[in-house]
């Protein structure tokens, strides 16, 4: 498995995403958190292809960052428009 993300990564994202460092629960810091998560875990597939559970976790993280963006959606559209051309993602 790749390294877990050190504190100042995670908090980073969170003072980007959702507006301080301490609020980690915002649904926008949350689907950034799990964007850079997902990336990590892509990068090290790609060199380990039989490394089953750590495809599993990808998947579970996938599923649950789209019920996040889906919740988003319903709730914020155009924080959820500006989420994804920020976050580089295509949907």
């Amino acid at each position: 498995m790749p390294t877990y993300l050190e504190g100042g990564k995670l908090q980073e994202i969170f003072k980007e995403y959702g507006g301080s460092e301490k609020n980690t629960g915002s649904t926008e810091a949350q689907i950034a958190m799990f964007t850079f998560k997902i990336a990590q875990l892509s990068e090290h597939l790609k060199s380990n292809r039989k490394d089953h559970s750590c495809r599993r976790s990808l998947l579970k993280m996938v599923g649950k960052r789209r019920r996040l963006l889906n919740y988003l959606a319903k709730k914020d559209l155009e924080g959820y428009r500006a989420l994804i051309v920020k976050l580089g993602l295509r949907r």
